[in-house]
């Protein structure tokens, strides 16, 4: 029983981190394509919706050509496929190497 709990004890240990401790910069990254994808799809789905709602004199302005419509479903595709490129390839974090001279204070 005493192997379990300095087990669960060391595991505790290793996944706080010191104050002064440096991080990996792999810790600090941020998935950008989570706020391009989103950007993208509020926007697509909102320049859909208004391409729906095209009057007759916007579309002749527009040579009969609904630009609000298509650029919208574009808008959408692209958003949807960078949500689906972040779900299907998502950041690994790698652990940085432990010092050996800090398992031996420890």
């Amino acid at each position: 029983m005493s192997e379990n709990h300095s087990g669960a004890t060391s595991a505790s240990q290793a996944a706080s981190v010191e104050p002064d401790a440096p991080q990996s910069a792999a810790s600090k990254l941020f998935d950008i394509r989570l706020l391009i994808g989103g950007l993208f799809t509020l926007y697509g789905l909102m320049l859909t919706v208004a391409g729906f709602f095209t009057s007759d004199a916007d579309l002749k302005k527009a040579s009969d050509i609904n630009i609000n419509l298509w650029l919208g479903l574009g808008m959408l595709a692209l958003g949807l496929l960078f949500l689906l490129w972040r779900q299907v390839n998502p950041l690994r974090i790698e652990p940085h190497a432990v010092d050996p001279r800090a398992q031996d204070r420890a």
